[in-house]
């Protein structure tokens, strides 16, 4: 993100390109950023969530992932429209300035964005612990006290990672994608081979039974607003749009396959559980992760269950270093563009990383980690990524919304254009989402809320600052400028 400085010394969060900087290098076609869009969406989500979804809408646990996969493609229509006609890396952010020019509305998008990060980073650590127990089966992992060890040393290894700093190309994206992916679609071949053997009862998967008496229709919605953490990362990929060879041509086409491809994925592998593993056991916090249960139960003669929960484990901490990545640097730019304390902007100097946002954004990740350790395995789950799906559903409404008003800004080239029905819907049904009538846990509110208020306080002592700053450079400039309202020019 950039930035710029107004003509009352305030300073926003977006700007237009400096002048004379190199480009990026476009180097990503069609295929690269397809498999880029499908590797962001997949991870963590589907690999922690599936159990504590069938535990909200019994063997109907598909729905969900499908209700939260259409939300999630009426949203995407916005971006591609959004990314065609302002094809530059930064996403959210730069639509909200462009459509509303308040640098206050503007921070906040792109602070939920770092926090959802965050959050997003902390459910794949308790996920990691949780696969970790599988994977090894021994018995002191057991209990909340080491789940909550491995959970909080998994974050700092994650931090270690990250102030070393990775080098990361889209074609080793590529390679940890395919992993990903194996593991899903290990869990769909199984399916297919216990329906030979006999051994899968589908007729569990039209049975509807939520634990806590809700209406049908409540039930399935507190269910999609934590399947629908599953659904998101193809939000990132427009901040990739500098990067692809032609991204007018390309995003409509890609975006649309890539959570078409999860979509079908999702709903697979939640059909394949249910109908292998009773619900019960599915969602018991106290047996193993719901997916390696599947394999188990669906492959016995085979030692799947066995490989299975350490490809858990690289999917879930691929998608934490990604996240943690993207957290800290958004962190750096905000601080750099004098929107946050400076201090958050300092480059360490022989690993040329953001050290200070990279400890930052751990210090919070291990905050929520201890905060929500009290709880069983699917809870936190749950916390931590409904809280990630509560930040996003606001920034979509918000961008939905951006779509509309930035129709009066049109632009003398070709690009992608939604029918106007779509962002409307969208809006609405993501409005409807971030509501405490969806049955959401209030524990997100309070998560979401804390962070919020953390952004705010800390974008309320920058403003102090920027502004002392500001009047104490023409105080010493001018004395009169400050005390002479025929001299002032403010």
């Amino acid at each position: 993100m950039s930035g710029h400085t107004d003509d009352r010394g305030g300073t926003g969060v977006i700007d237009t390109p400096h002048h004379g900087e190199p480009e990026l290098n476009r180097v990503m076609g069609p295929k690269l950023l397809l498999l880029f869009i499908v590797g962001d969406i997949l991870g963590t989500g589907v690999y922690a969530l599936t159990g504590s979804v069938a535990g909200e809408v019994g063997g109907a646990a598909w729905a969900p992932f499908l209700v939260a996969f259409i939300i999630a493609t009426i949203t995407a229509f916005s971006y591609l429209e959004l990314v065609t006609k302002y094809p530059q890396a930064a996403g959210a952010a730069l639509y909200t300035h462009k459509a509303f020019g308040i640098h206050f509305v503007t921070f906040l998008v792109a602070f939920a964005v770092m926090c959802s990060g965050i959050t997003s980073a902390s459910t794949a650590s308790n996920a990691f612990a949780g696969f970790l127990r599988d994977g090894i089966g021994a018995d002191w992992v057991a209990g909340s006290t080491p789940l909550l060890l491995i959970a909080l040393g998994f974050m700092a290894l994650v931090a270690a990672v990250n102030f070393r700093g990775v080098g990361e190309s889209v074609k080793a994206n590529v390679v940890l994608t395919m992993v990903e992916l194996s593991g899903l679609l290990l869990i769909i071949l199984i399916g297919v081979y216990a329906v030979t053997q006999g051994k899968a009862d589908f007729s569990r998967t039209i049975v509807f039974d939520s634990p806590s008496d809700k209406s049908t229709f409540f039930a399935i919605t507190a269910a999609t607003s934590l399947a629908f953490f599953a659904m998101v990362g193809f939000e990132d990929s427009v901040n990739m749009a500098e990067e692809t060879k032609d991204p007018v041509r390309d995003f409509p086409r890609m975006m649309l396959t890539g959570l078409g491809v999860t979509g079908l994925i999702y709903v697979l592998v939640s059909i394949t559980a249910v109908a292998l593993v009773p619900v019960g056991e599915l969602a018991n916090p106290d047996n193993e992760s719901a997916l390696t249960q599947v394999v188990a139960t669906g492959a016995p003669d085979f030692p799947f269950d066995k490989v299975f929960p350490f490809i858990g484990m690289f999917a879930v901490a691929n998608s934490a270093l990604i996240n943690m990545l993207m957290a800290s640097r958004l962190l750096y730019g905000m601080a750099k563009q004098e929107v946050l304390p400076p201090v958050l902007g300092r480059v360490h100097r022989s690993r040329r990383t953001p050290w200070v946002a990279i400890l930052f954004t751990t210090a919070i990740s291990f905050g929520l980690i201890y905060f929500v350790s009290t709880q069983s395995d699917s809870e936190i789950i749950a916390a931590l990524g409904g809280t990630t799906a509560l930040l996003l559903l606001g920034v979509f409404t918000i961008v939905n919304i951006c779509v509309l008003v930035l129709r009066k800004d049109p632009i003398d080239r070709k690009h992608f254009v939604a029918p106007t029905a779509l962002p409307i819907i969208g809006a609405l049904a993501c409005a409807f989402m971030v509501g405490p009538w969806t049955g959401r846990d209030t524990i997100q509110y309070r998560i979401a809320g804390w962070l919020l208020a953390i952004g705010v306080v800390l974008w309320a002592l920058t403003w102090l600052a920027n502004r002392f700053l500001f009047a104490k450079k023409t105080y010493m400039r001018d004395p009169e400028e400050l005390t002479d309202p025929d001299h002032a020019h403010h």
